[in-house]
């Protein structure tokens, strides 16, 4: 078959619709360029792109399949179209439960990743699928085969395809654990130059008008690229890349501070597909310069890609290493990128940045304004009068810390991912704990329906007029109940007074925080902060996934002033009323974080029993939380414990400061009844 018959065979999508001829897409360059890539090397790991309507995202998604070459039987390689409301056992297949009660046998009924082998998975609008849904497809992609494991049967087969994504930001974001798990990343816009649209335009008119004719006028362009496609693909198993240059990947993925090393190997396959479509069998420093952008676009955690100049060639063999060692050990030119990381860190962001329902609005205009607090006894006293007024004190070491779970299982069924606490699924992920004779989730539990109806089959087969394998009534049915790993919300409550100015003491406070910060990015948890100190308490960080910016927040948080801790608590269980509304089945982690020396208070009573009272009543309110006190007052001989206290009325689990670090901590869950 040649090509040009190929390409008139895959003229017409799978549904019938003509498609719009990939060399007839104007501009894009960087978005056709992640495809081909990806089409020469699937391995990449597909490509999400994001941007608006209207930006010929699916366009270009679907002129790639009519580039990509025959199959080995001669037909035409597969493109689906994930749909929105897909379920899992629609994406990753399942066992058909009828020819197993009917004959007895156990048949594999394919889901959309065994109907995208060798072909096209196209997902629009990617950042509204359920994350365990897209955690699925990513696998399938990352590995190259899907694992079906249903009612005690576990199949395995191959699922190679282009996985590509689309999706608008202002939709809503992935998250960043999945979207890093994309190969690539491109941001495209539309083109603004007046000429350029009215091509566009003139293009689209004629396609709709007569498409037979106007694929007839590109099939030349079409089946040259599909020519140069196929010969990428079979030269890119003699590609290679110079020891040196592995170097430099190293370098940028380094300098950019990508999580990880995901980034690293996603480039060097990317360099090699692009030295591939080149026509050669070397990656060279200007295929990494390329393809970095589109590789670090969505791993980056600021700013443009910080890319090096690219490295001289490599030295003779007999010549003095010196170099080699510097390039493997970059040295204090590498140390001073990392010192230099939260000078770029922008400020944070301005107080109605949480916009309508920013909690922290209104928080002064519940009734008449507080008179000035009463003034402290030598018990109250602490060193907020030493401490200079709104000192910024850096970030200390981060450090591993061991797991924050609950340690009852309530009831309430739950969808998304993550990897911190159990919870009941509400979906057909998770792992089947038992079953239940509850109907409604169609999640059959095949093992305890047939033992359900076992003893009755002697006296169901005398009787019944078909002869089956296994006589299955109603009342025999029973469905799995599934138990699995879900995020919670962490709200941060931290102490910002001029106190935990005294010993540097918010040095450590902060390197805690990160420190939980980095643990709830691996957990897939949202944040939240809220920050006390003079006479306020301020949200400084709405809900939010970014982890990211979190840690950018907490580099700039100052100290100083009085210590309004009733204020924060007020804060807090805003925060918790707003987020409880838009999901109920949240699952909040309140993590207090002070010395307890409350200072200034509403005025109704001295600071310290008003914020006693506020704890009690914040647990009382929100029992789905659970709560974490962690006192910041240092070491010594004398020690007023305030701390304890709010953490008897929060019900809460408390821990010292210097408890955190993994090898002092133990595991919440065991050590305290509470949780």
């Amino acid at each position: 078959m040649t090509l040009q018959t190929k390409i008139r065979m895959t003229a017409a999508s799978g549904d019938g619709r003509r498609v719009y001829p990939f060399t007839a897409i104007l501009a894009q360059e960087t978005m056709k360029l992640a495809l081909l890539l990806n089409a020469v090397n699937p391995a990449i790991g597909g490509i999400v792109v994001r941007g608006q309507k209207g930006t010929a995202k699916s366009t270009a998604a679907r002129g790639l399949r009519d580039l990509l070459p025959s199959l080995p039987d001669g037909g035409r390689p597969a493109f689906v179209d994930f749909p929105l409301g897909a379920t899992e056992d629609m994406v990753i297949g399942s066992i058909d439960f009828e020819a197993a009660v009917r004959d007895g046998s156990v048949r594999f009924q394919p889901g959309l990743l065994a109907r995208a082998h060798r072909g096209v998975l196209y997902i629009d609008e990617v950042n509204l699928l359920d994350d365990h849904l897209v955690d699925s497809i990513l696998g399938a992609a990352e590995s190259g085969e899907n694992v079906v494991e249903r009612e005690g049967q576990s199949l395995r087969h191959a699922s190679r395809f282009i996985l590509i994504g689309t999706m608008n930001p202002e939709e809503g974001e992935l998250r960043p654990q999945l979207l890093d798990r994309f190969g690539l990343a491109v941001s495209i816009e539309g083109e603004t130059d007046p000429a350029l649209r009215v091509e566009l335009l003139k293009r689209r008119e004629a396609f709709d008008t007569d498409p037979d004719g106007f694929i007839a006028r590109h099939r030349a362009e079409e089946a040259d690229l599909a020519a140069r496609l196929a010969a990428a693909r079979r030269r890119l198993a003699e590609v290679t890349v110079p020891a040196h240059l592995t170097a430099f990947i190293a370098e940028i993925c380094a300098r950019n501070h990508v999580a990880g090393h995901r980034a690293d190997i996603v480039m060097e396959r990317a360099a090699r597909a692009h030295a591939a479509w080149d026509g050669r069998s070397d990656v060279t420093s200007d295929d990494i310069v390329a393809v970095a952008p589109m590789v670090l676009l969505h791993r980056m955690r600021a700013g443009e890609p910080d890319i090096p100049p690219p490295p001289p060639p490599p030295p003779p063999e007999d010549d003095d290493r010196d170099d080699q060692d510097d390039r493997e050990n970059p040295g204090e030119d590498q140390q001073d990128q990392d010192d230099g990381q939260d000078d770029r860190s922008p400020p944070p962001p301005p107080e109605d940045d949480a916009g309508e329902d920013d909690p922290s609005e209104g928080e002064e205009r519940d009734g008449p304004p507080p008179p000035p607090p009463p003034e402290p006894d030598d018990a109250d006293r602490d060193d907020a009068e030493n401490a200079p007024p709104d000192e910024i004190q850096e970030v200390g070491a981060s450090y591993a810390v061991r797991k924050l779970e609950r340690q009852s299982l309530d009831q309430v069924l739950r969808t998304g991912s993550g990897r911190r606490s159990r919870s009941r699924s509400a979906s057909k992920q998770g792992r089947y704990v038992k079953s239940t004779s509850r109907r409604g989730r169609d999640d059959l539990a095949l093992d305890a329906t047939i033992r359900a109806a076992a003893p009755y089959q002697k006296i169901r087969r005398e009787t019944a007029k078909q002869a089956l394998a296994v006589h299955i009534s109603d009342g025999d049915i029973r469905e799995k109940v599934r138990e699995r790993r879900v995020g919670n919300f962490l709200l941060f409550v931290v102490d910002g007074s001029g106190s935990m100015g005294a010993q540097r003491r918010m040095v450590e406070t902060k390197a805690a925080i990160m420190s939980l910060l980095l643990d709830a990015y691996q957990k897939r948890d949202k944040v939240s902060m809220v920050v006390f100190r003079g006479q306020e308490a301020d949200i400084v960080l709405p809900p939010t996934n970014s982890v990211d910016r979190a840690a950018k927040l907490l580099a700039d948080l100052p100290v100083g002033g009085r210590t309004p801790l009733s204020r924060g608590l007020g804060a807090a269980s805003e925060v918790l009323r707003q987020a409880l509304r838009r999901d109920p089945s949240l699952m909040p982690l309140v993590i207090v974080m002070t010395d307890g020396r409350a200072n200034a208070g509403l005025g109704h009573a001295p600071p310290h029993e008003e914020a006693i009272l506020a704890g009690a009543v914040l647990r009382e309110r929100y029992p789905s939380a659970q709560f974490v006190v962690v006192d910041t007052e240092p070491p010594g001989v004398v020690r007023l414990g305030l701390a304890g206290k709010l953490s008897a009325a929060l019900g809460a689990a408390y821990f010292k400061t210097e408890d955190l670090r993994a090898e002092d901590l133990v595991s919440l869950a065991k050590e305290h009844q509470a949780w």
